[in-house]
């Protein structure tokens, strides 16, 4: 076992009776930048080990130096899949995972705001309902760089396995051990197909039970279940879920589900307009969404704009998603950004940073011509990384943290974000603002000729992924989407914040002129309509 050195005495509170050697081997693995990224704490049933990491998880507040202590999270495994397991930690640790596999590349690849490495406290590993597989995800979890684990294993079972391991033996104590703690209790399943029992019960029991019982679908509940059960794991009490679970229904599902879901979701902060997922077909799902847009005014006003993956967009009807049409040109490698404008015309931003026109039916103003042409010649020289207009406006971010606006009357410019500006989105109002989000995390309203706002709009600790704002009945209202999988709904002028999770990674929002929030994922797009004041 690589040598462990006492932390000096604070006047902390005391490790359990029993586990003194053992916590001091702990505390020396813990502030060893050099020691493995996995520690088993090992021992016989009753030897004081989950005690031992409850203390640890709790024990002290500052590093020495007065630095920030490094974050520890304690998750309990008993009862749990390796399923539930992964969508609990991907929650705690600011990403998103459909499966355990998902999660080990998402903590690899993460740009997530994290000072230092998280400590994961797992305890009861023998008591999971997939000891093998959660221990196979734990040990690939050891491998990521940004994550230390400390995992309670019972003498006799299988451990994860890491290529440089730890090993606090409890039974090596010659203190005497302590008395053997009670078996967690196994709370019985609910019933898997009534969607008001599912939503009502712990949803990792519920996990666990979908999970592992694979013959039936129950209705389709088990399959909406597994496309959006990390946001169901986050979701605040049953309103919550059944609204989680109501966006994620096929069309295929059992047509008595989605009425008894709406009754339980009424008190949520959402109502559902419709979903459309992979592998609908009535009406059609409109395949995997890199962006989207809202047409803001004329005969148009009602259309969505969807861009998928391979660089074609397609226009939906915003009422019930039904298919009104597509841009005629496509965008060869994909799009990252699209700007429809107000005489029709829709800018798009391809992934090299350059922009494309295509134009409407309308004729256009020899002077947008000539300023969608000065900033073509602009961004073939300097890439852009996201994009918006307004009406004489051309709106685009850097990698940098800059943003540019492109007008008749000159280019102002502003740089309100630390590192890559990854969405910018513009409102015409009494007052036109510039709303831009980035790879640090925050959100910032900029007018165009004035200082940016110094306050940010929101701020998380995950870069934002996409933006939206449109001006709306009740005033201009801004989507923000994190790469957390959260999801937010903002008045621009102040008011109630509304929150949705929808499962996957976002991957584009929108605002309707009604005020209808659009949520676009690889699996699915949903329309929500806010609920109350």
């Amino acid at each position: 076992m690589p040598s462990a050195t006492p932390s000096p005495a604070d006047g902390r509170r005391p490790s359990p009776t029993g586990t003194e050697p053992a916590a001091t081997a702990l505390l020396g693995w813990l502030t060893d930048p050099e020691a493995p990224r996995l520690c088993l704490v090992t021992g016989a049933s009753g030897s004081g080990k989950t005690a031992l990491l409850g203390w640890l998880a709790t024990h002290g507040t500052r590093a020495r130096g007065g630095r920030a202590r490094t974050d520890r999270v304690l998750v309990p495994l008993a009862g749990q899949s390796a399923l539930g397991v992964a969508w609990t930690l991907a929650n705690r640790l600011g990403v998103v995972a459909r499966t355990p596999a998902d999660l080990v590349h998402a903590l690899a690849t993460s740009e997530a705001r994290r000072t230092g490495r998280t400590v994961l406290l797992l305890t009861d590993l023998h008591a999971a309902a997939e000891p093998g597989a959660v221990a196979e995800l734990l040990g690939g979890l050891a491998e990521v760089g940004r994550i230390r684990l400390v995992v309670e294993v019972r003498t006799g079972v299988r451990p994860p396995e890491a290529a440089r391991t730890t090993v606090v033996d409890l039974d090596d104590s010659d203190e005497p051990a302590g008395h053997a703690a009670p078996a967690p209790s196994a709370p019985a399943l609910p019933d898997l197909s009534d969607p008001v029992a599912v939503c009502a019960a712990d949803p990792l029991l519920v996990t666990t039970g979908y999970a592992t019982a694979t013959a039936d679908d129950h209705g389709g509940l088990r399959g909406a279940w597994l496309r959006v059960g990390q946001a169901l794991c986050a979701a605040d009490g049953p309103a919550g879920r059944a609204l989680v679970l109501l966006s994620a229904l096929g069309d295929g599902a059992d047509p008595r589900l989605r009425p008894a879901l709406a009754e339980q979701a009424a008190p949520a902060p959402w109502r559902v307009r419709w979903a459309r997922h992979r592998g609908d077909v009535a009406p059609p799902w409109p395949g995997p969404v890199a962006v989207l847009g809202a047409t803001a005014g004329g005969p148009s006003a009602d259309l969505v704009l969807v861009g998928d993956l391979t660089g074609t967009v397609r226009l939906l009807r915003e009422a019930d998603a039904s298919v009104a049409g597509r841009l005629a040109h496509r965008v060869t490698g994909g799009i990252t950004a699209l700007a429809p404008t107000a005489d029709g015309t829709v800018l798009l931003l391809d992934e090299r940073g350059r922009l494309h026109t295509v134009r409407g039916t309308a004729p256009r103003p020899p002077y947008l011509e000539r300023l969608t042409d000065a900033v073509s010649t602009t961004l073939s020289r300097h890439p852009g990384t996201a994009l918006a207009a307004i009406a004489g406006s051309v709106v685009v971010g850097d990698r940098l943290g800059s943003v540019h606006a492109f007008g008749v009357t000159g280019l102002h410019q502003a740089a309100p974000h630390s590192g890559r500006v990854t969405a910018v989105t513009a409102v015409e109002s009494e007052t036109p603002f510039v709303c831009s989000g980035g790879a640090d995390g925050t959100v910032r309203l900029w007018t165009p000729g004035r200082a940016p706002v110094s306050e940010p709009l929101a701020e998380r600790r995950a870069p934002v992924v996409a933006l939206h704002a449109a001006p709306t009945p009740g005033g201009p209202l801004v989507a923000v989407a994190w790469a957390d999988g959260r999801v937010e709904l903002i008045p621009a002028e102040g008011g109630r914040r509304r929150a949705f999770r929808p499962g996957p990674a976002v991957r584009a929002v929108a605002v309707t002129v009604t005020g209808a929030l659009l949520v676009g994922t690889d699996e699915s797009l949903i329309c929500l309509e806010p609920q109350g004041r």
